[in-house]
């Protein structure tokens, strides 16, 4: 049933996923977290920064992953071709007929319409991440990880995953307070 299911929010995805990578993610955050539950959101997150660090579409390294540790090679196999199958095939369908359309205004309407529903869903998923970052770090260390970030990656030029693997590091050997407040 596993197997099934993986097709079924995967191909979701690839079929939804208007837009690329970014549009994907909120569609693979609704299918993996709060559909069926294979993981929760801050593993979510975890694994959203570990698919932007490595290079490579982030729709497919995400279905990889997910799709392994649900269902093992196969569930791999399965979330990846789910994924991006229904992408090449509404491609070729697509550009066959946008190529003799490409003039039509209602083709241009089109298309420029779905930039701010994506916009809306990645600041969905932006709320929802601040909130779960408030809710584990504190406002302070929120805002100043904000900042820190975009002082490193806009003004001074690294590239975000560097930053992610930092980030990375750091939570590997810091000290877990939770645990170290519960055994005293």
């Amino acid at each position: 049933m596993n197997q099934w299911h993986l097709c079924l929010a995967f191909f979701r995805v690839g079929i939804l996923g208007y837009g690329g990578g970014p549009s994907s993610i909120p569609l693979v955050q609704k299918e993996v977290v709060s559909k069926y539950k294979w993981m929760d959101n801050e593993e979510f997150g975890n694994i959203l920064a570990l698919a932007n660090a490595l290079p490579g579409p982030i729709a497919t390294k995400m279905a990889g992953y997910i799709g392994y540790r649900v269902a093992g090679v196969l569930g791999m196999l399965t979330a990846v071709l789910a994924t991006i199958v229904p992408t090449i095939f509404l491609m070729v369908i697509l550009l066959t007929f946008l190529t003799s359309a490409s003039d039509a205004r209602w083709v241009n309407g089109m298309t420029e319409a779905v930039v701010p529903v994506v916009g809306v869903m990645l600041a969905v998923l932006t709320y929802d991440f601040l909130k779960k970052a408030k809710a584990d770090l504190g406002w302070f260390w929120m805002i100043v990880l904000a900042i820190v970030s975009l002082v490193v990656t806009a003004f001074l030029g690294i590239h975000p995953a560097i930053m992610i693997v930092g980030l990375f590091i750091v939570a590997i050997f810091k000290p877990d307070s939770k645990k170290q407040g519960g055994s005293s």
